[in-house]
């Protein structure tokens, strides 16, 4: 009687530890069935708003290269609130509107002045640079970015095979760790070079957790029921025909953390 009581409580411990430890796992990520994705409301456009680079150089140091740009920003404050930020309920810099560079389609840097310095190690590098209103959303239009190459080793033109007059997708947003209230509403945000995106055209696959949206219009979108947990978002430009675009950054996966 005593070994079946044992092994009763064997047998309980062994399945509790596995369900536990099954539920936590369940609760890394976010469950597809409550995410959606909702177009944006409508945000001030900009539409004269400028961004061009003025010169990139470079200083060696020891194990890397220290890059400054210049940028020139006209019709375009840097540095204050967008005058509707305190309305929408998203994550917003207080720091207020700033240029997002992204380099090689990696995770972008904010900056809140005309001049970004970055530390890089010797290489090729593709560089786009836009306008972002405080709460990160890329201002879209024909003058509101740049994008170039150049060579960390010389800040000259990059002899890298990068076709800029080839279609190109870059991803935003979302990024890092978000908390609390701004988890309600994530933005998810791309930057588009060279192309359109239409319901018979070009598309935006948008995989997020398992779940698949396709988006034909180029406009910033809110993911919706999210709770605490691991989100991750698949980002693909695709032709007509639903094929990824040629192109070195159109196929592009991350990963954030929301947390209470």
């Amino acid at each position: 009687m005593k070994n079946i009581l044992i092994g009763t409580f064997i047998l309980f411990s062994v399945t509790f530890c596995k369900s536990k430890k099954r539920s936590k796992q369940t609760e890394k990520a976010v469950s597809t069935s409550q995410i959606q994705l909702v177009k944006a409301p409508t945000s001030p456009d900009y539409l004269d708003s400028e961004l061009n680079l003025s010169d990139i150089n470079l200083t060696s140091t020891d194990t890397s290269y220290l890059v400054n740009f210049s940028f020139d920003v006209k019709n375009y404050e840097l540095g204050v609130l967008t005058s509707d930020a305190n309305d929408r309920n998203i994550a917003n810099s207080e720091k207020g509107q700033h240029i997002h560079l992204i380099l090689n389609n990696e995770p972008y840097s904010a900056h809140y002045d005309s001049i970004a310095q970055k530390n890089l190690s010797k290489g090729q590098y593709v560089a786009l640079a836009f306008l972002s209103r405080s709460y990160h959303e890329s201002v879209k239009n024909e003058n509101s970015f740049i994008l170039t190459t150049f060579d960390a080793g010389s800040a000259k033109k990059s002899p890298y095979k990068f076709d800029e007059t080839g279609q190109h997708m870059f991803y935003s947003r979302p990024k890092g760790t978000y908390r609390g209230s701004d988890i309600n509403n994530l933005l998810l945000d791309f930057f588009l070079v060279n192309v359109t995106l239409d319901p018979l055209g070009n598309k935006v696959r948008a995989t997020i957790n398992g779940k698949i949206f396709m988006i034909d219009e180029w406009v910033p979108y809110y993911i919706q029921g999210l709770k605490p947990g691991i989100l991750t978002v698949k980002l693909e430009l695709l032709n007509s025909d639903g094929a990824v675009i040629e192109g070195p950054f159109n196929d592009v996966t991350r990963s954030v953390m929301l947390t209470e």
